[in-house]
């Protein structure tokens, strides 16, 4: 693979290579050590592939090297033409570049596990790495993962989503409170109290509750961790997706029916563009898992499977 550049070399599939084992490792001494390579002369081949782009596809600016917005797209390029010549030339390899599909809690719910396993007995070659990243998008939206598991509406530009399946919401009480000793609630009932809220990752917000009943008071924590510990300790109430109950069980917290909030839907979301090879794969095997039913699921609240098909960006 090679493209004229005038006087200078062509870029090669070297440059491809170099540039994304720099975007997976995040800097250029630990992608240097997987390519075999000596530190400057990674960056000396990345440097040669901005230059014949006219772009700039790494922000070196912090220690941990990011990709910048031209760097999201060409890395989806740079993936289907690598994966694309690996192809042709050895069918029958053994091994691929990893499938990365990103979180922010609770995965699949219930169909987590036998999803991975699934995969790992139809696609050994290609792992696939199930990374949580407390972001909006899992990570997708600044290209560190390759698809990504979410909730609730995502109006990202440039992001792709299928919705899977739906989950009920639950309210998450403290289990020594006087809620925990209802057998279900409603959100009239959370309202009256403070309400724990995570904006950088989660899904609820005051406007799920009707304005007359909206909370007056809430606290923002930045990950799901944060938001059970504030709950456990009594600091106020929160509303997440069923599978959290199955997915992180806590002492201090107990789940509750919430019977009046809106189903969540459980989206596979992708960028839009060509894309990690095997993310068609991933889409087909997740539907067929959902389409399974609760009975094939382990553990937890399945949710309801969705047959709407793509949804918008």
């Amino acid at each position: 693979m090679s493209t004229d550049q005038g006087p200078g070399r062509g870029i090669e599939l070297r440059h491809l290579r170099a540039f994304l084992a720099v975007a997976d490792e995040g800097g250029v001494t630990r992608a240097a050590a997987r390519l075999g390579l000596s530190q400057p002369v990674v960056s000396r081949t990345l440097a040669a592939l901005e230059r014949h782009l006219g772009a700039r596809l790494v922000d070196r600016s912090t220690h941990h090297l990011a990709l910048t917005p031209a760097g999201v797209v060409f890395r989806d390029k740079a993936v289907a033409a690598v994966g694309a010549f690996d192809e042709a030339v050895a069918p029958a390899r053994t091994h691929r570049r990893p499938l990365r599909l990103g979180h922010a809690w609770s995965a699949f719910g219930p169909y987590t596990t036998p999803l991975l396993r699934a995969w790992q007995e139809r696609h050994p070659g290609t792992p696939l790495e199930l990374l949580r990243i407390d972001d909006r998008t899992a990570g997708l939206a600044r290209g560190d993962v390759d698809a990504a598991v979410l909730r609730g509406t995502v109006d990202t530009p440039g992001i792709v989503t299928t919705v899977l399946f739906t989950e009920d919401r639950v309210a998450a009480v403290a289990a020594d409170g006087p809620l925990a000793a209802r057998v279900s609630l409603r959100l009239a009932d959370l309202g009256g109290g403070p309400v724990v809220l995570n904006p950088v990752s989660g899904t609820t917000t005051p406007a799920l509750w009707p304005p007359e009943i909206r909370p007056s008071v809430t606290l923002t924590v930045a990950n799901t961790d944060d938001w059970l510990t504030a709950i456990a300790a009594g600091r106020g109430t929160g509303v997440t997706g069923s599978s959290t109950a199955g997915t992180h069980p806590h002492t201090g917290v107990a789940y509750r029916p919430l019977n009046d909030a809106p189903p969540l839907p459980v989206l596979l979301a992708r960028r839009d563009g060509p894309g990690h090879p095997a993310l068609p794969y991933l889409l087909e095997l997740a539907r067929e898992i959902v389409g399974r039913g609760p009975g094939q699921a382990d553990g937890g609240q399945a949710g309801r499977p969705d047959r709407r098909g793509e949804g918008t960006r």
